[in-house]
This record gives C-alpha cells, sequence and structure tokens, in this order.
C-alpha cells in the first residue's frame, strides 16, 4: 500500500483553519497530524467527511 504524501501550502495550522472553516464539526482530535501519519490523517477524515481518500487528498492540497 503507497503511503500517503500530503503536500501542503503554508503552516498545517492555516491549512487546519481552512478544514475547521468549511467542517465545523471536526474536532482538534480529528485533525491531529503528526509528519509520517498522513494515512491516519486521510482516514479520519474520510470517515467524518464521507470522500474518497483521493478526495481528501486533493482537497487538503488545493486548501
Amino acid at each position: 500500500m503507497d503511503s500517503t504524501r500530503l503536500k501542503l501550502r503554508g503552516s498545517w495550522n492555516e491549512v487546519k483553519g481552512k478544514i475547521k472553516q468549511e467542517y465545523a464539526d471536526l474536532t482538534d482530535d480529528d485533525l491531529k497530524y503528526e509528519e509520517g501519519k498522513d494515512d491516519e490523517l486521510v482516514g479520519r477524515l474520510q470517515k467524518k467527511v464521507g470522500k474518497t481518500k483521493d478526495e481528501i487528498i486533493d482537497w487538503i492540497q488545493r486548501l
């Protein structure tokens, strides 16, 4: 299985803020990001927002 590598524009805190604006029900635990654990973050977001892995990755990278 390929590991997900998120290419973030700006800091994770900026991206996290934009995600919370769109999905206010997401918690800080949902958005916890650790270096090298991109798959875990994407998996949590998939469950919460009901999008595919590719949709989540594309969305985050556009923020």
